[in-house]
């Protein structure tokens, strides 16, 4: 039977009917009304009931990026939208004729590549999603990793550096300061703004388009420019780092890196590689693991979200 999966974005909402093996059958997109939370949720309701039209559909499963409670019925906190303990399934259902949960978005997006992307086959697999923050998601024992409050996976948050960058969490030194997009174009802009030769290219991106965005660096790694590829690995260095880290705890058989920067491809994946085998803990006593590039690239929420949906309300 089919389910509906919708990924709530700052900037646009994606929904999608999704059969059992993954495949998206029809997919909508509209704005985002972010800061009408009324008008949102009707927005989320009206892509369900569009989508679910002449349709036997299962359920729907909301993806977003925030805390999402263990009952996966309210969204305890979503820094882009400013929920704070909105019971948006409920709000959902009432408007809609199908069951609804809600997900974490990187849980979702996690989701998507274990039962139909790079991590299927594994029992055990971490995602890390590398776009304007970073977001995780844990499956152990073809399990997702929820934790006692529904908020485990917040693997962007794992501390780095003691007493380093602020973070907006509100603590200092997490990954997502180091590892993340806005880290890489802040190094960026640093390094273009500095007398450094390696920012002479940033530097013309800049007078060019008057101001360093993130498609400038981009653009620049692959020109392969030799400063932007430095940032990039120093980037890859922080992962790799917090990986060796989280496989002490989680021992995954797998590593997905997704999320916009994973776009640059191998560029980003070999300094991740030889930063974990370095920091890697007893290496040489345990299985080394794969760490790959996510094979979804835009639909991993709405995948995600509609298998999960069907996995919770079969």
């Amino acid at each position: 039977m089919h389910a509906i999966g919708i990924d709530i974005g700052g900037t646009k909402i994606a929904g999608a009917l999704v059969d059992e093996a993954g495949n998206i059958l029809r997919e909508l997109r509209v704005p985002t009304p972010a800061d009408d939370p009324k008008a949102l949720t009707n927005a989320v309701a009206d892509l369900i009931r569009n989508l679910s039209e002449g349709e036997e559909v299962l359920g729907a499963g909301i993806a977003a990026a925030g805390f999402i409670d263990a009952e996966q019925a309210n969204i305890v906190y979503a820094p882009n939208l400013s929920w704070r303990n909105e019971p948006f399934k409920a709000e959902v259902e009432a408007l809609v004729d199908v069951p609804v949960i809600l997900e974490n978005d990187a849980n979702a997006a996690g989701w998507a590549e274990y039962r139909f992307g790079a991590g299927k086959g594994y029992k055990h697999m971490v995602m890390l999603t590398i776009g304007t923050g970073v977001g995780g998601a844990v499956i152990a024992d073809s399990r997702m990793l929820r934790g006692g409050f529904g908020i485990a996976g917040e693997l962007g948050h794992l501390r780095v550096v003691p007493d380093g960058r602020p973070c907006g969490c509100g603590q200092h030194g997490c990954l997502e300061s180091y590892g993340s997009g806005s880290a890489l174009l802040r190094s960026a802009r640093e390094l273009a703004d500095s007398n450094d030769p390696l920012g002479a290219r940033l530097r013309e991106l800049e007078t060019e388009k008057g101001q360093l965005t993130g498609n400038e660096v981009y653009a620049a790694i692959l020109e392969k420019d030799p400063g932007a590829l430095k940032l990039l690995s120093e980037l890859g260095n922080w992962i790799g780092q917090a990986i060796g880290s989280l496989v002490a705890v989680l021992d995954p058989e797998i590593v997905v890196i997704g999320g916009g920067v994973s776009a640059a491809g191998d560029l980003l994946l070999e300094p991740i590689r030889e930063a974990f085998l370095k920091h890697l803990p007893a290496r040489g006593f345990r299985p080394e693991l794969k760490i790959v590039a996510a094979e979804f690239v835009n639909d991993a929420g709405v995948v995600g979200a509609a298998d999960l949906a069907r996995q919770s309300i079969r």
